[in-house]
């Protein structure tokens, strides 16, 4: 159940940091969030340092997926079971533990990467529990008239985070790993004791024995609800043919001829135009219309990825990588309020379990089918094709999921 609201109204542009609860939320998720890219992006510098096999680093991103799929089902039941505070506060620790464990392996001069394959099993275990109970929490935290602004400014903690947290992760790894993994260990401490100053909000646990027919609810769940289906499956077919991230460094080394630096630039272009709009969204909110804007800003999402796949100018295939993250924040922002607002309390962790693991094979698989269809028609055509897939896929849910095409407001169930 969210606290009642302020007397202020919920117009304000930092309306949700109003609340301490949220403020203090809000700066634990961020320093978790860099955490976690200081320790991706260093791990996967070692292990490549260790062994020079560019398959490693896919283990590397593989075993950090793999345990919030596997686990999807006892996540989710966990979030809506227990305390999701106190779910955060553990998993934080664990992945504190896990960027120690990092510390004394490299200073035992190891030549091995199973030990840091192991820790990353453990490390994506603690972000599986951690990912539905922190998405849940939010609600809890502010009245529903500023949920959307509150996932406004929750998203751009997160895009902040994942376009500076792997910079200063190669700078620290510059320095050593040992001062990687260091800075990572104290961003999840705080993390743990932030998330631990939090008063212990209202919560709809769940009461009934566990069973089957319990753990499988947020499925169930999302079957029965077409406004939440349609807006989990938008993203999943939408990012899954029209992600290009994979395929950024044969564009900037054989394409536009930039090199190592303009790979960076083309990687961060869409965080940027991903941020920008976060921003912009938490200080003017979508006041009406949202269904729609969704469905729109997806099939621009479309349009610009066919953009950038024809472009062979350097100043267009980064403003239309700029547009595709702004696009995308949009959508992102619409659905993840959505959900939030249409998902009752007792069943939103396990609901936030399984868009987590969507979210995350649209990623994975996106790139997997990006290299598969790069390799059988050529990169050009890979991108063309699957941002016009992902045109389609927005006019075709538009035309199969009506309701949520009508959504208007994203401060109530209208």
């Amino acid at each position: 159940m969210a606290i009642p609201a302020p007397s202020a109204g919920p117009a304000s542009r930092f309306a949700a940091f109003r609340h301490r609860s949220f403020a203090l939320y809000w700066t634990s998720r961020f320093a978790s969030t860099f955490a976690v890219q200081i320790v991706s992006v260093s791990v996967g510098w070692q292990v490549y340092d260790i062994t020079r096999n560019p398959l490693d680093l896919g283990f590397v991103g593989l075993l950090q997926f793999l345990p919030a799929l596997l686990l999807v089902f006892v996540t989710g039941h966990a979030a809506d079971r227990h305390k999701r505070r106190t779910i955060m506060a553990v998993a934080a620790s664990v992945e504190a533990l896990c960027a120690g464990f990092l510390i004394a392996f490299t200073l035992s001069g190891s030549g091995s990467v199973l030990p840091i394959f192991a820790a990353l099993v453990v490390f994506g275990a603690a972000r599986a529990f951690f990912n539905p109970a922190q998405s849940s929490l939010v609600v809890n935290l502010v009245p529903a008239s500023e949920l959307s602004n509150a996932i406004a400014w929750n998203s751009s903690a997160w895009q902040i985070a994942a376009i500076v947290g792997p910079v200063a992760g190669g700078l620290l790894y510059g320095v050593g790993p040992l001062a990687a993994y260091s800075t990572a260990a104290v961003m999840f401490l705080a993390s743990t004791a932030l998330v631990l100053l939090i008063p212990q909000p209202d919560q709809k646990t769940v009461r009934e024995p566990v069973s089957w027919k319990a753990v499988v609810a947020g499925i169930s769940y999302i079957r029965r609800e077409k406004i939440v289906l349609g807006a989990i499956s938008l993203d999943l077919f939408a990012v899954l043919l029209g992600g290009t991230t994979a395929l950024l460094p044969v564009y900037a080394r054989d394409i536009l001829d930039l090199g190592p630096w303009g790979l960076g630039l083309l990687r961060s272009a869409p965080g940027i135009g991903a941020v920008t709009v976060a921003v912009f969204l938490a200080m003017r909110p979508i006041r009406s219309h949202a269904g729609a804007m969704m469905f729109v800003c997806v099939f621009g999402f479309g349009l610009f990825a066919v953009v950038f796949g024809l472009s062979e100018t350097v100043w267009l295939s980064i403003v239309a990588l700029a547009m595709m993250g702004a696009l995308d924040m949009v959508s992102v922002f619409v659905r993840e309020t959505l959900i939030q607002l249409w998902t009752p309390d007792e069943v939103r962790g396990r609901v936030n379990a399984v868009n987590m693991v969507f979210v995350g094979a649209s990623n994975e698989l996106g790139e997997f089918r990006a290299g598969v269809m790069a390799a059988m028609i050529g990169t050009v055509g890979a991108v063309v094709v699957g941002g016009a897939g992902t045109m389609a896929v927005a006019a075709l849910w538009a035309k199969m999921f009506p309701d949520l095409r009508r959504i208007q407001h994203l401060d109530s169930r209208d």
